[in-house]
């Protein structure tokens, strides 16, 4: 039965996924990884990529993970079709199950499933995504340069989101559904002196409309109320920034969760609470959620799980 057990372990298929797998199989720990339910991640749902190196006339998103994956699978990464529904972590042979039925071991687990963009549930999300729609300012504002785009949120994100546009476009709405900003004092002031930036307050998105990208947005103010009324705004950009889902569900009541279900990791490594088990990427990081990044802490968890494997004579 040892010899059927998996070296190391990843679950996700995204900067962080893919970055682990290559490390792992540098080092021969015969990684076996599986996709989930969106190979390649959010990135397989922006169109152009400026921001990660190696591109200096920047790539797809994509064209970026296929070249990821194209890369793992040279060094020997397996992998696999498959989502991962359950897990038990109890044990020094972790145990993984995939699609509900099959079911494999491991010495170490690598977590990399990401964070999903919260949204509105409009269909005109969908229908525009790449198109005009994004849930990331840093990641496709430069392709709004000089142009007017909104932002839907009223905390800090959505605040720094609106900043962050506010020197690139034009023009930048805020739209907030609630008469007052749940920001940061400091990052409200800033925004309301922003002579770019129009915050609309008591505002609700409730449909998009364009002939090929995004061209307006149909709002609703004071929606429910006898002071309702509906009107269009011109717009060339959609920004969705009221927050991400950590997709760690699977995981509840195995390893530590912060309260808003991201992973905690232990000091300055890639390490859960649980021996054995690492996380890399947007699943442990509420903060920065960039490629780089998810990549970079793919390639700890990889060097961290190789230093658990050798400790444990494994």
């Amino acid at each position: 039965m040892e010899n059927n057990i998996i070296k190391c372990l990843i679950i996700g298929a995204g900067p962080a996924g893919y970055t682990a797998a290559i490390y792992a199989s540098r080092a021969n720990l015969q990684p076996v990884l599986f996709e989930g339910m969106q190979p390649g991640g959010q990135l397989t749902t922006t169109s152009e990529v400026e921001n990660f190196p190696g591109y200096p006339e920047g790539v797809t998103g994509p064209q970026l993970m296929a070249d990821l994956r194209k890369q793992a699978l040279r060094f020997g990464a397996d992998i696999r079709p498959g989502v991962v529904t359950a897990v038990d972590f109890s044990k020094a042979v972790k145990e993984v199950t995939i699609n509900g039925k099959d079911t494999y071991q491991a010495y170490t687990v690598i977590i990399a499933t990401g964070a999903s963009a919260r949204y509105l549930g409009l269909p005109d999300e969908q229908k525009y995504m790449g198109l005009g729609v994004s849930a990331c300012a840093t990641c496709d504002g430069f392709f709004y340069r000089k142009r007017v785009v909104a932002v839907v949120g009223g905390g800090d994100t959505a605040c720094e989101e609106a900043m962050y546009l506010s020197n690139i476009a034009k023009k930048v709405y805020l739209i907030v559904r609630k008469p007052y900003l749940r920001a940061s004092q400091v990052m409200q002031d800033r925004v309301l002196a922003k002579e770019n930036i129009e915050v609309l307050f008591n505002c609700n998105t409730v449909g998009l409309f364009g002939e090929e990208f995004v061209e307006g947005a149909k709002v609703v103010e004071h929606k429910g109320t006898e002071q309702e009324r509906e009107f269009d705004i011109a717009i060339d950009g959609f920004f969705l920034a009221i927050g991400h889902n950590p997709n760690t569900a699977v995981f509840a009541g195995q390893i530590t969760l912060d309260q808003q279900g991201y992973i905690l990791l232990e000091g300055k490594t890639s390490e859960t609470n649980v021996k054995g088990v690492f996380a890399a990427g947007d699943v442990a990081d509420s903060r920065y959620q960039q490629a780089i990044n998810a990549a970079g802490m793919g390639c700890r968890a990889a060097l961290d799980a190789e230093s658990y494997l050798v400790e444990n004579d494994l």
